[in-house]
């Protein structure tokens, strides 16, 4: 156990973070809004810092866990970043859901000061992360991954180097690519199933236990039924990680026209007002028709 530090207190992070203080990590936390962070203190104990910089001093692996490519810039090597605060021979793991260009960038960037840099995007939702349940993707140096893995394992229960830098990046993009195609495929067979008047929940539950099996239709379908969507990872969210797909599918020559498809559908649910809904709403869009 050592000391570690967290950047950013999200629906993701905050969990996280609180997995690490629960595995005996000292741990000194750092949130945009300091009211969060308070509030983290106040359930988990620890540290908070004002700065990305201050929190990361004396860090032996620094998290971070923030919004877009941008907010992860600087975070890192900022004014305040993390980077200017960090020793040499210490890990920054950066769980972000970002582009895999932005991951080589700091991944050379951090190399230059002695510091290794894993990026280590997850998938498993909010309800992972509290769970601690969470799948992380990791690119990188083998010999930073090794030394970040036993304090990652406080939040997942599965966590794979896939290559080097980037290589976390692509593998989650992957991932989304593939959430993107079954959530569509799931709201319109639940949609098909109501025009054709079946009880729709009879029939995912039937074919649950087939080849149409997945994680969505499992945890989705229920509400998906009922019209709720608040909760969940967000359609902005979900817009943001389909536009890093699509970008570096024109970089690599990928072909990828469900993706952008279905990108267009959740533009379609944003128009509706549902920026904040769960992904699992381009049910919506159809049943509003």
């Amino acid at each position: 156990m050592g000391s570690v530090a967290f950047l950013g207190l999200g629906v993701m992070g905050y969990p996280m973070a609180g997995h690490l203080k629960k595995a005996g990590h000292e741990v000194t936390v750092y949130n945009r809004t300091a009211e969060r962070a308070e509030r983290w203190i106040t359930q988990h104990g620890g540290a908070r810092a004002a700065t990305p910089r201050e929190a990361a001093a004396g860090a032996e692996i620094v998290f971070a866990c923030v919004g877009n490519d941008d907010d992860l810039r600087e975070v890192t090597c900022g004014s305040d970043g993390a980077f200017g605060g960090m020793g040499r021979d210490t890990i920054f793991v950066d769980h972000t859901t970002a582009s895999a260009t932005i991951a080589r960038e700091l991944h050379a960037l951090a190399a230059a000061k002695g510091i290794g840099f894993v990026d280590a995007p997850v998938s498993g939702g909010q309800a992972g992360a509290e769970n601690g349940a969470l799948t992380v993707m990791a690119g990188g140096d083998a010999a930073d991954f090794a030394k970040a893995e036993p304090a990652i394992a406080a939040y997942a229960r599965m966590a794979r180097l896939m290559g080097p830098s980037g290589a976390g990046q692509l593998t989650k993009m992957v991932n989304q690519i593939c959430i993107a195609g079954l959530v569509e495929g799931l709201s319109e067979g639940i949609h098909f199933a109501r025009r054709a008047g079946l009880d729709a929940a009879a029939v995912i539950e039937v074919i649950s236990k087939g080849a149409a099996q997945s994680w969505q239709m499992e945890n989705r379908y229920k509400t998906m039924i009922e019209g709720k969507f608040d909760h969940g990872f967000a359609v902005d969210w979900m817009r943001k990680d389909l536009a890093i797909c699509l970008d570096e599918a024109r970089k690599n020559g990928a072909h990828l026209p469900v993706t952008a498809t279905v990108d267009q559908f959740y533009s379609e649910v944003q128009a509706m007002g549902g920026k904040r809904w769960d992904t699992s709403s381009l049910i919506a869009r159809l049943e509003r028709k």
